[in-house]
């Protein structure tokens, strides 16, 4: 990771912790993932190595730039989806300041519009911080998105456990998938689309 991202990783991080602190109302509080999860989401990119990712839930762009430095190694981009117009303008400025923008996609709008323009077998990988609520209703959409062999990733898996029940209850319907939990930060929950049907 080059110096100028790490850095504004630092200040965001210390921004995040004092915002949050600070409000009160849900949608002005920026709910960044830690900083293990960012490390983590950036060796799994690197892993794969995923080319197209696909992040819900910019806020500020604090996960984005752990995302957009991992493809970056891979000559990939990131397309992060945040309805918050405050918030896509605080990352937009914070995409700049890294000097990470030519790697990064912002789009202004709903994850079900998103969801619904994508083409089949779109991305490699997949990171749902967004409303957990509708992970159900997603989830079709996710999986037609996801390239065989694909991973999602969802944060706070067990720091809010009960508003996953439903939709863990869905994937382990899923023939095509196998997922798992990885205690980092606030819960990772993994499933990967399998590139064969089991």
């Amino acid at each position: 990771m080059n110096e100028r991202v790490a850095s504004l990783l630092q200040e965001l991080e210390a921004f995040g912790n004092a915002n949050d602190a600070r409000v009160t109302e849900r949608s002005q509080k920026m709910l960044n993932v830690t900083p293990q999860t960012g490390e983590f989401l950036s060796i799994l990119v690197r892993l794969q190595p995923a080319k197209r990712v696909l992040e819900i839930g910019t806020s500020n762009g604090y996960s984005t730039l752990w995302l957009a430095d991992a493809v970056s190694s891979n000559d990939g981009t990131v397309e992060t989806v945040e309805r918050n117009p405050e918030k896509a303008r605080l990352a937009r400025i914070n995409f700049e300041h890294a000097d990470v923008s030519r790697f990064i996609s912002l789009v202004e709008a709903d994850a079900a519009e998103v969801f619904a323009a994508a083409a089949d077998a779109t991305y490699d990988f997949v990171f749902l911080d967004s409303e957990r609520t509708e992970y159900l209703s997603w989830w079709p959409h996710v999986l037609r998105v996801l390239r065989p062999g694909g991973l999602v990733v969802c944060d706070n898996a067990i720091s809010h456990k009960h508003e996953f029940e439903e939709f863990t209850t869905a994937v382990r319907r899923t023939p095509s998938c196998s997922m798992c939990l990885v205690p980092v930060g606030k819960g990772q929950l993994l499933i990967l689309k399998h590139r064969r049907a089991r």
